[in-house]
């Protein structure tokens, strides 16, 4: 007890054990006959290997064991008999050292394992007997326990992580041939625990590789409670986190002694993320078969992608009668192999030769679904065994997947006794008083440095942890041909995946495409991903709107100024450079209306010139006729320089011809009104005649207000060189696809209307003198003409700047900006043309009856008619309408020619 006391005092598992160890030692006291475990096998032997085999399931009801399992349970107990039967034979392997077992029930259950398990530690308490005595006083006799120099088992994790506990107290040995929880690989808790099964952090990569393989991203977790379950989704979800990419829609976890609702429960939880359609699940044959037949009940066979581990493996036994369900699930197993050699040894096992099996019997009649004895528990049939019957031939019969691996650890003893036989007793047959005396520290260091081939040709060897290397064969559940699903090997893990993709099958229609399991679709192409705080692998869609690009499958970025996004926004491209056409709309009806203007001034240029000594030509001033023809003409020609293709030479004809054109016109009308206006004005003072009226005086003055318009453009040029430039901004539309840049000359709307300003001063100007000359009789010369011309043009002009302006911001500037200022010359120029010489040139085409020569008279004469004209303009009530006509006439002779109207002409004056 002191011993016990000792290695307690560091222990988590003090109070467990002392509860225990009272408990056990109490019944051995009580009933000393009883030394070994009614429920166990034990062989003799030199030294004694210890068994932890599951071969009852766990039991329902309060109990402690329920039904045989005949793989997991038999086949496996049988393979460490056989396994020792060999090394027994074997002459190399421990030469005159027998292997013998003392093997025990865990009934699936981890306290009452740990309470089996206390049998092994027997042989290592010591117990104080000096105080009982038999009924004749003496002494008892107790019969000393083997002892236990190492233990094979056990099989669940849960039962291990117990077991073991309590085996590191006593510094037994224990090599697992199933347990792969990785919590059972710190060495610092577990120190005398190894395996011959990787842990489950391998199949846990391996599960990872697998999903990164196929692209998945959003999974979900299903684990049995306890070790192996729960350590293994912790193991997965740690790795998954590590590898980046992937992400767990949902864990859950089944209990203990479930029932049909909680598998229920946990169908629909995992229903609630539908994307996440790929499931791995670490649970046990029980749990998965509850799993599978909530899924069907729930009628969502197909939906799920299955990802079992290796308790799932190649089973047959959790999938039975649920073969739809378990269709495209992919297992993962430690890379096995079926051992003939046990075959053979199994399927000639009998009631007659096996009797050291104590559980044997009880499988002969769950195998073969019979009753040996009258006192058998099986009251489902009334059919008797025979005895006769044979495993294999009368039943089916499957090697079950650990029977290498419990081979494979009675063998990784054997080799560690063997070495350390060798060691310690080099000149010695068999069990020498060193190795007799030798710690269980001392059979662990041999057990870790094992090295040899196992039963399947692999090797077999121990990290630090005392884990075995991780290798995995892969397995796919397939409907074949013949729609007989079957277990397909697809690949391996050996530290690294090797799937074949191509050979996969999945359930749905489109068995061999891939199926998705994500939490969010894949982004259209020109969509980024915006991620869901805390999930990278949930995101929302988000377009590039505007003028942006997928930059990145998380950012967009804009363009450059002249370029646009690509129809699928995946990168930027030229915006197209666009200018005013010829074809266009726009550019029709001013062209149009440019050509007619054109074709209508040269015709009446010409006619004048044709005429050119004739009175209606002399009297309109010729001079300043031609020159106002020049500028119609010209505010005409501007028109194609501003549809044009713009270019520097184009770009410089526009400055010079945008605003000249009309400053010649105005200019000429100004210089015209103001004549007139002086004229009069000076003739009501005195009759001297004004200065600057002669022709040479006029074309000087029309000139010198030319050459301000010119000296501008000069200035201009010098300021400001003409170029050409591409307008992205005018015509960026809010889709980019409908953008455009606009090729134009280097000219601001501002630039524009100041080229225009001096014009527009001058047809103000001249507007002004107009309505001062409105009084001018209507025989005088063109001053009601020109009256009505200005007041025409400023409408016109008036017109157009709101125009111009209202559409700056408009889509369309160019071409409306352009047609409103080409048309507004035009209509202009086609006010003067049709009011100043349309009517002269109907006089000298078609009325040359009235292009005669007047007679001349004095500057004295033409200023009384004005003066008295203007005193009667200023009395018309004192007078019947046409006296004042009448009164300026009375001088001259009546004449058929003028007797209607009478023509006075400043210009016939000889000044």
């Amino acid at each position: 007890m002191a011993r016990i006391t000792s290695l307690c005092l560091n222990m988590n598992v003090c109070s467990l054990w002392r509860a225990l160890w009272l408990m056990r030692t109490m019944v051995d006291f009580a009933r000393p006959q009883e030394i070994y475990a009614p429920h166990s096998i034990r062989i003799e032997g030199h030294l004694t290997l210890g068994g932890l085999f599951p071969v009852h399931a766990r039991g329902a009801d309060g109990t402690q064991c329920g039904d045989i399992k005949k793989e997991n349970g038999i086949h496996r107990l049988e393979a460490m008999m056989y396994a020792l039967d060999q090394i027994n034979q074997d002459e190399q392997l421990l030469p005159n050292i027998t292997l013998g077992a003392r093997v025990l029930d865990t009934c699936s259950r981890d306290t009452y394992a740990l309470e089996q398990s206390l049998t092994f530690v027997q042989a290592l308490i010591t117990k104080d007997t000096s105080d009982v005595r038999c009924t004749n006083g003496e002494p008892p006799v107790f019969v000393k326990p083997e002892k236990v120099v190492g233990v094979i088992g056990a099989s669940a994790s849960s039962v291990s992580i117990m077991v073991a506990n309590i085996l590191r107290l006593f510094q037994i040995p224990q090599i697992s041939y199933a347990s792969t929880a990785p919590e059972l690989s710190d060495d610092r808790r577990y120190d005398f625990f190894s395996r011959v099964v990787p842990p489950d952090s391998f199949q846990a990569q391996a599960m990872v590789d697998i999903i990164r393989s196929l692209g998945w991203s959003y999974v979900s977790t299903i684990a049995s409670e306890g070790s192996y379950g729960e350590k293994g989704v912790e193991a997965f979800t740690q790795l998954s986190k590590e590898a980046g990419g992937i992400c767990i829609a949902q864990s859950l976890r089944i209990p203990h002694n479930s029932k049909l609702e909680d598998y229920d429960k946990a169908v629909q939880q995992l229903l609630e993320t539908q994307h996440s359609r790929a499931v791995v699940i670490f649970a046990s044959e029980e749990d998965i078969r509850g799993v599978l037949n909530a899924t069907k009940r729930a009628n969502q066979v197909g939906h799920f992608l299955w990802i079992g581990s290796d308790s799932w493996g190649a089973k047959g036994s959790p999938i039975h009668q649920l073969e739809e369900v378990a269709v495209g699930a992919i297992t993962i197993l430690p890379k096995r192999s079926s051992i003939k050699g046990f075959d053979e040894y199994f399927t000639g096992l009998t009631l007659e030769n096996n009797r050291r099996n104590v559980w044997f019997a009880e499988f002969w009649e769950e195998n073969f679904d019979c009753r040996l004895l009258s006192s058998s528990k099986r009251e489902d049939t009334s059919r008797k065994c025979t005895g006769q019957e044979r495993i294999g031939i009368d039943s089916r019969y499957e090697q079950e997947g650990k029977v290498q691996f419990v081979i494979d650890g009675v063998y990784a003893m054997a080799h560690a006794l063997h070495s350390m036989q060798r060691d310690l007793c080099p000149d010695y047959p068999g069990i020498c008083p060193d190795m007799e005396a030798a710690d269980g520290k001392t059979l662990l260091k041999y057990i870790r440095n094992a090295s040899f081939n196992g039963s399947a040709g692999t090797s077999v060897m121990f990290n630090k942890n005392g884990d075995a290397p991780g290798r995995y064969d892969l397995f796919q559940f397939q409907t074949t041909n013949n729609s007989n699903p079957e277990y397909k090997v697809v690949g391996q893990w050996v530290d690294s995946l090797q799937l074949r993709v191509e050979e996969l099958q999945w359930p749905g229609e489109a068995e061999d495409e891939v199926p998705v399991s994500v939490c969010s679709l894949p982004c259209k192409t020109g969509e980024r991903k915006k991620r869901v705080k805390g999930m990278p692998c949930c995101w929302h869609c988000e377009l590039c709107d505007g003028y942006q690009y997928q930059y990145d499958e998380t950012s967009c970025r804009l363009c450059a100024y002249n370029m646009r996004p690509n129809p699928n926004r995946t990168a930027c491209q030229p915006i197209p450079i666009v200018k005013l056409e010829w074809s266009s709309p726009w550019a029709v009806i001013p062209v149009f209306l440019a050509m007619l203007g054109i074709i209508a001034t040269i015709f009446v240029m010409a006619t004048f010139l044709r005429h050119n000594d004739t009175p209606i030509v002399r009297a309109s001033g010729r001079e300043l006729s031609y020159v106002l023809l020049t500028g119609i003409f010209l505010c005409y020609i501007i028109t194609f320089l501003m549809i044009g293709k713009p270019d520097v030479g184009v770009c410089a004809f526009r400055r010079i011809f945008l605003g000249l054109g009309m400053c010649i016109s105005y200019a000429a009308l100004l210089t015209k009104t103001n004549r007139i206006y002086r004229i009069f004005e000076q003739g009501k003072q005195t009759v001297t005649a004004p200065r600057f009226i002669s022709p040479t005086s006029q074309i000087a003055i029309t000139s010198s207000l030319i050459c301000v318009q010119l000296l501008g453009v000069l200035v201009w040029f010098a300021v400001d060189p003409p170029n050409t430039i591409v307008d992205y901004d005018e015509q960026k539309t809010v889709n980019p696809l409908l953008a455009r840049g606009i090729l134009k000359c280097d000219i601001t709307d501002l630039q524009i209307i100041c080229s225009l300003g001096y014009s527009i001063l001058l047809m103000v100007t001249c507007t002004v003198y107009a309505i001062k000359t409105r009084d001018v009789p209507e025989d005088f010369n063109e001053a009601k003409p020109i009256g009505f011309t200005m007041y025409t043009t400023c409408i016109v002009w008036l017109a157009f700047i709101p125009i111009f302006f209202g559409t700056a911001q408009s889509a369309e500037k160019l071409y409306i900006q352009t047609t409103t200022l080409t048309i507004s010359m035009n209509l202009s120029a086609s006010v003067a043309l049709g009011m100043l010489y349309m009517p002269k040139v109907y006089v000298i085409l078609f009325h040359p009856e009235l292009n005669v020569q007047k007679r001349k008279r004095s500057f004295k004469a033409v200023v009384t008619a004005a003066t008295m004209s203007s005193r009667l303009s200023q009395k018309p009530s004192e007078r019947p309408n046409g006296e004042a006509k009448t009164e300026l006439c009375e001088s001259q002779p009546a004449d058929p020619m003028t007797t209607k109207k009478t023509y006075v002409s400043y210009n016939n004056l000889r000044i």
